[in-house]
């Protein structure tokens, strides 16, 4: 049991200072972090009775015991703790699980991983809290059949993925997208945008080694008798798979996870197993969701990346007319028998500003490259150069062990973090 969260920083050592008025300042114009506030009594109530734990059962991750009192879903925008949805999670006492339920070091999480956060309470003045439990998997592992760095796609296990300016690489991919050929291994994280088709890639890593290719999606054309069915266009056999191993459930429109075989039989994929994914949190009485619109029946009744929304009684800024399939949202309200009730749901492209697109990192610099004019915090390379703007030292202070915050964008190459602020402790 945690007490009430107090401001930490770790990754994956636990840090207990306090961030600086500079980095407080900054994520406070986060969208993420003004969301939290309206329930802070609420959570500051639940955290003083029920302490902060993780988990539930899905089939994909693995229980904790104590239910925690906030959940987030999001991407990974920073470190020092991890950082999501503008929040400064840490998660040092964490259980952190991929999407084959396997515990794993906190180490493993990166820069724009989607991640499932479990959390106590949120402190409002640090925009942090202490998480229990961390849960990430990627959409598709898998050869590339085909890149198009003019038009900023590649095509993965027949998944058309777009790369954007904020698409992170892996270092393996020093170069970005030019950097990656065809029928290399590669797994990639995002989020579907389901009126394309296509997945929107957070990040993207090299996967050379892997022993079976993943497949997250929706099943569609099930054929119970020749035991197929299609993920976006994909044409999946089960038939090789004893009975017991295949869902009660499976039935068109249920999101599964797809483990294959790394090769066709007669042009289709083999599945090895299928997993139902992960969709129903552990109640708990803050939540906040930003993704893209999964499923649509009416502004009162939607999914986000396969969480079912009832916003039957919250509020629209932006009002509700805008909302359809694949829009992205932001959503806060608490989460009841696997269901998001609710209370604002705000359209994301309304609200974006410069800090939405920003990573931050906070911690101590283990590497310096004058040369090339980067140094290393958290494990991830930091570029700068004239244009960076230095707060409380200048660029003679980029000393190993010096502790600061670095503000920045997805740098050129797509595989470092190009510093617009430094911020000294």
């Amino acid at each position: 049991m945690h007490p009430t969260p107090l401001p930490t920083s770790a990754q994956p050592q636990t840090d207990a200072q306090v961030p600086p008025t500079a980095a407080r300042a900054a994520l406070s114009r986060s969208p993420g972090w003004r969301a939290w506030q309206p329930s802070l009594a609420v959570l500051a109530l639940v955290a003083a009775v029920a302490g902060c734990g993780g988990g539930g059962s899905p089939a994909d991750s693995v229980a904790t015991a104590t239910p925690a009192s906030a959940f987030t879903l999001g991407t990974i925008t920073g470190f020092g703790s991890i950082i999501v949805n503008g929040v400064r999670f840490d998660e040092s006492s964490a259980s952190v699980t991929d999407d084959d339920g396997t515990q794993r070091s906190a180490t493993a999480l990166a820069l724009g991983m989607r991640v499932e956060v479990d959390s106590g309470a949120v402190d409002s003045t640090n925009a942090s809290a202490h998480a229990a439990a961390v849960r990430y998997g990627s959409l598709v592992l898998g050869p590339v059949a085909a890149v198009n760095v003019a038009a900023s796609t590649l095509t993965v296990l027949g998944q058309v993925v777009d790369v954007s300016t904020s698409t992170v690489f892996s270092d393996s991919l020093s170069a970005g997208l030019p950097a990656v050929a065809v029928r290399a291994v590669v797994e990639v994280h995002g989020l579907v945008n389901a009126a394309t088709g296509h997945i929107t890639a957070t990040r993207i890593e090299s996967a050379t080694g892997a022993t079976a290719y993943k497949l997250r999606g929706t099943v569609a054309a099930l054929d119970s008798t020749a035991k197929t069915f299609m993920i976006n266009g994909t044409l999946v056999s089960y038939a090789g798979l004893a009975v017991s191993a295949v869902p009660a459930t499976l039935a068109n429109g249920v999101t599964l996870r797809v483990v294959l075989a790394t090769a066709q039989s007669g042009g289709v994929w083999v599945a090895q197993s299928l997993g139902l994914k992960r969709t129903k949190p552990q109640d708990s009485e803050a939540a906040e969701v930003r993704g893209r619109i999964t499923a649509f029946t009416s502004s009162a009744s939607f999914s986000v990346d396969g969480l079912v929304v009832d916003a039957s009684a919250a509020s629209f800024p932006d009002g509700s007319s805008g909302l359809a399939l694949g829009v992205a949202v932001e959503v806060q309200g608490k989460t009841s028998n696997g269901v998001l009730l609710a209370r604002r749901v705000e359209i994301e492209s309304s609200h974006l500003g410069d800090d939405d697109h920003a990573w931050h990192l906070f911690g101590a610099i283990t590497a310096v490259n004058a040369a090339a004019r980067t140094f290393v915090v958290r494990g991830t390379t930091v570029s700068y150069g004239d244009a960076t703007t230095y707060v409380n030292g200048s660029l003679a202070d980029l000393l190993v062990g010096r502790k600061l915050h670095v503000k920045g964008a997805v740098g050129s190459n797509q595989n470092q973090v190009q510093a617009v602020t430094i911020t000294f402790d």
